[in-house]
C-alpha cells in the first residue's frame, strides 16, 4: 500500500497540469515609456484574472521591468530563461527591446510572443520561437495613408519621426508607400529622441507647405510635436501619427492640440471583435481610464501563451508548436500566426484608422468599423 501511494505521489508531481506555469513579462513599467507600459501591465493582469477564473491555478507570471532599454531587457530575458525558467515570455513593449530580445529567445529556445512592437524587421529574421501579436510597421504606413488618400487628394507629405528603432522603420515603409502612390516627399526629418524644442524643424516643414504631416513618436514626443506645430502654425490637409504616442490618453486630453489628428490603431473598442466592448468596459471600471490598443494586445498575448502553455509541463518547444498550430478569436480579432511577405510567424491583423473627434477616439476606417465620419481637411488653427 504504502508503494502505491509512493507512485501516485510520483504521479502527481510529474503530471503536466500540476507543474507550475511560468509566464514572463517583459515591460516598460518605469522610464519614459511608462505610460504605456502601464496599459501592457493592466491587459495582462486581467488575462491573469481570466485565466484564474478558468482553472488556471498553477499560472504564475514573473514580471520584469526593462525600464524601456534594450540592454536591460535583453538581461531580463536571460534571467527568465536561465534561471527562472519559464515556458514563454509576452513582451517586451518598444521595437528596440523587443528586437534585442528575439535573438536570445531563439538562442534559449523560449517562445516569444510580443503584443505590441512594429518594427518588420523583428518577426522578418526567420525566427521559429518569435511570434508577434500586432501588426508590424507596413501596415501603419498603408492604413494611414490609403485613409487620406481615400478622404482628399494629397499630393505631397513630410515626415518626422524620432531615430529609434519604431521611427526609422515606421516611416522607412510609409516613405516607400507613398512613392507607389505617386506622392512627393517635401521633407524628411528624424530627430532625437526626447528633444526639448522641435518649432525651428516644425518651421522648415511649414515652408514646405506640405498636404500631409506624417509623425511617428511616442507620447511626450507626440504632444510636444502638436503643442509646437499649432504654434508655428504648420497647417497641412492631416496629420497623421503612427499609433503609439498618438493613440493614449494622456495625448486626447491634450483636447487643445490633438483634435481632429488622425492615427492608426491595433484595436478600439466598438470593433465586432468578440468581447472587445467587454473588454473596455472593464478596463475602464477596473483603472478608471480607457484602454489603449496596447492594452488589448497584451491581454491576448496572455491568453493565447498561457493556454498554449497549459498541459505542456513547461516543455518550450511544445509551446512554440503550439502557437504556430493554433488559431484563436477573441478581442483582437482572429488570431493566426502565420509566414507571408517575408514574415516568420506574424498574425496577419486588420488595422484600423481612427481620429480625435470632441475629445474622444473614434473610428473612422474601415467603413464596417466605423463610429464616425472623419473631420477631413485638419480644420484651421483656433
Amino acid at each position: 500500500m504504502r508503494k502505491h501511494f509512493l507512485a501516485l505521489g510520483v504521479a502527481l508531481v510529474l503530471s503536466p497540469s500540476l507543474v507550475a506555469q511560468k509566464i514572463g513579462v517583459i515591460n516598460s513599467m518605469s522610464g519614459p515609456e511608462a505610460p504605456i507600459g502601464e496599459n501592457i501591465t493592466n491587459g495582462i493582469k486581467l488575462a491573469e484574472e481570466d485565466l484564474k477564473k478558468k482553472g488556471y491555478s498553477t499560472l504564475q507570471l514573473v514580471w520584469e521591468d526593462d525600464t524601456g532599454k534594450p540592454q536591460i531587457s535583453m538581461s531580463a530575458m536571460e534571467k527568465l530563461a536561465t534561471r527562472d525558467n519559464v515556458v514563454g515570455v509576452v513582451g517586451p513593449y518598444t521595437s528596440a527591446c523587443s528586437n534585442a530580445v528575439a535573438k536570445l529567445a531563439e538562442k534559449y529556445h523560449v517562445p516569444l510572443l510580443i503584443p505590441a512592437a512594429a518594427k518588420e524587421e523583428i518577426t522578418r529574421q526567420g525566427l521559429k520561437f518569435v511570434f508577434r501579436m500586432n501588426a508590424p510597421a507596413d501596415k501603419y504606413a498603408s492604413s494611414l495613408i490609403d485613409a487620406a488618400v481615400g478622404l482628399g487628394k494629397p499630393k505631397t507629405i513630410a515626415f518626422i519621426y524620432e531615430n529609434t528603432d519604431f521611427g526609422t522603420s515606421t516611416s522607412k515603409t510609409a516613405k516607400e508607400y507613398v512613392t507607389k502612390k505617386g506622392m512627393q516627399v517635401v521633407s524628411d526629418v528624424s530627430y532625437p529622441k526626447g528633444s526639448a524644442d522641435y518649432r525651428s524643424t516644425l518651421a522648415q516643414i511649414k515652408s514646405k507647405n506640405p498636404d500631409l504631416v506624417f509623425m511617428v513618436s511616442y507620447v511626450a514626443d507626440a504632444i510636444l510635436l502638436m503643442r509646437q506645430s499649432k504654434e508655428v502654425g504648420l497647417q497641412p490637409q492631416a496629420f497623421l501619427g503612427a499609433g503609439a504616442g498618438f493613440t493614449t490618453v494622456e495625448f486626447a486630453k491634450e483636447t487643445a492640440i490633438s483634435e481632429n489628428v488622425i492615427s492608426c490603431t491595433q484595436w478600439t473598442e466598438d470593433v465586432s471583435w468578440p468581447g472587445a466592448k467587454e473588454f473596455y468596459t472593464r478596463y475602464k471600471a477596473k483603472f478608471g481610464k480607457e484602454p489603449t490598443y496596447h492594452a488589448a494586445c497584451a491581454y491576448a498575448s496572455m491568453m493565447v501563451m498561457a493556454e498554449t502553455a497549459k498541459g505542456t509541463g513547461g516543455d518550450r518547444t511544445k509551446t512554440r508548436d503550439g502557437l504556430k498550430a493554433g488559431k484563436w478569436n477573441g478581442i483582437m480579432g482572429e488570431v493566426k500566426f502565420a509566414d507571408y511577405d517575408g514574415f516568420t510567424n506574424q498574425n496577419d491583423h486588420q488595422m484600423l484608422v481612427q481620429q480625435i473627434i470632441k475629445g474622444n477616439y473614434e473610428t473612422v476606417l474601415p467603413a464596417k468599423f466605423a463610429s464616425k465620419k472623419a473631420v477631413y481637411p485638419f480644420p484651421k488653427w483656433k
